[in-house]
């Protein structure tokens, strides 16, 4: 295999506090040895081990590849018109998703994977290098299945989400609609997904119907994950909690009750600030959550309805604009903090032994992810030890 040297990194972030300053292990003047898929080595540029190739970064910052552990990106057509009438005063309503649905479901595979490799490789210009997406756009066992099916083409983070609203073909029955999902549907979805999800939630799925999705994933050998207490107070956090899910998503109206159960329990908070910022909805209060004790992630929830946006910086540039984090928490909510929503431990760092995904920021500093908003400050990435094209 390959290694690579990354040399003359203004400031590398870790996320090994052992390897360097504060909660970020942040390194000055550092290198990073890349050999094959994996991190050999990161350390002082003057200490750095001869490899194959060199790279110079010339001052720039190093960060990991960022983890978007939440992403709905198996659709077609777009929600513009109803973007447009939010943004008149129009409130954002779950059912917005049936006019995806229709668009799906009319789609080719090959139309629907062209999406897919679009909004993939949007995103690792970014800086992102580790995603999950979700089904979610089918709602009918064909149109579930082929969705995983593309989507496991392309990631291993494969989430079952036939549960994202009732399908309009069984509106006036949800009962049978939830026997479908936790039964041929589940069935035919299984072999392509690692995780199960549901939209708990009013107007999606209460929690008796939530808890009896999950736990038909469970015993087929899924994991769990929850959309949460976006809309409104409900049972979705404590829910996940209680079924250990590896995360609750949205997490918008909360109780102190739920905060507790996030802090006590292994279940992250994972936040979606493009869905607060597309909707002009209430913000989820970070600072809450991480002063309780509670692990908190950063992800887009990249989707056509309530946050069309693959921009990992865009989200940290809100998170510490408008839900109260930290430059340093709010990276590492989107990198390790994103890899612990997915029960990862070779992603969202770098160090050792680590997958090699990082990016280089035309800038000094990750600071400038939240200092300079807007701006396109990934100059490189790498994934997998490949420099990605830019």
């Amino acid at each position: 295999m390959t290694t690579t040297v990354i040399t003359n990194i203004g400031n590398l972030v870790t996320n090994d506090p052992e390897r360097g300053d504060g909660p970020l292990g942040q390194i000055r003047d550092a290198a990073v040895v890349l050999d094959g898929e994996t991190v050999a080595w990161v350390g002082p540029t003057t200490k750095a081990p001869a490899a194959d190739e060199a790279y110079d970064a010339e001052g720039r910052a190093a960060i990991p590849g960022f983890v978007d552990s939440h992403s709905h990106l198996i659709f077609a057509g777009d929600r513009t018109q109803e973007f447009n009438a939010r943004m008149e005063g129009r409130s954002y309503e779950a059912g917005g998703i049936r006019t995806t649905v229709k668009a799906t479901r009319a789609a080719t595979d090959e139309e629907l994977e062209a999406n897919l490799v679009r909004y993939l490789a949007e995103a690792r210009r970014q800086g992102t290098t580790t995603f999950e997406t979700k089904s979610g756009y089918g709602l009918t066992t064909h149109d579930e299945a082929r969705a995983l099916r593309i989507a496991s083409r392309h990631t291993d983070e494969v989430t079952y989400l036939g549960a994202h609203i009732v399908s309009p073909d069984l509106a006036d029955d949800p009962a049978a609609y939830v026997d479908l999902v936790t039964g041929e549907m589940l069935d035919a979805c299984a072999p392509y997904a690692r995780w199960i999800d549901v939209f708990c939630e009013k107007g999606a799925f209460d929690g008796d119907q939530a808890r009896a999705i999950l736990t038909a994933g469970q015993a087929k050998g899924l994991m769990a994950r929850v959309h949460a207490n976006q809309l409104t107070y409900g049972p979705g956090v404590r829910l996940a909690v209680e079924l250990d899910a590896a995360s609750a998503d949205h997490c918008t109206h909360l109780t102190d009750e739920d905060v507790a159960a996030l802090a006590g329990g292994n279940t992250v908070a994972t936040l979606l600030p493009g869905a607060e910022f597309s909707t002009r909805a209430q913000w989820p209060d970070a600072r809450r959550l991480l002063d309780a004790g509670a692990t908190v992630a950063l992800s887009t929830d990249c989707n056509p309805g309530s946050s069309f946006t693959s921009s990992m910086p865009f989200c940290i540039a809100l998170a510490v604009r408008d839900m109260r984090m930290t430059p340093d928490e709010a990276l590492w909510s989107a990198t390790a903090g994103g890899a612990q929503a997915l029960r990862r431990t070779d992603v969202g760092r770098l160090t050792p032994g680590a997958r090699a995904d990082l990016a280089l920021l035309d800038a000094p500093s990750h600071v400038h992810l939240a200092y300079r908003p807007g701006v396109p400050l990934v100059r490189a990435v790498w994934q997998r030890g490949q420099q990605v094209p830019a």
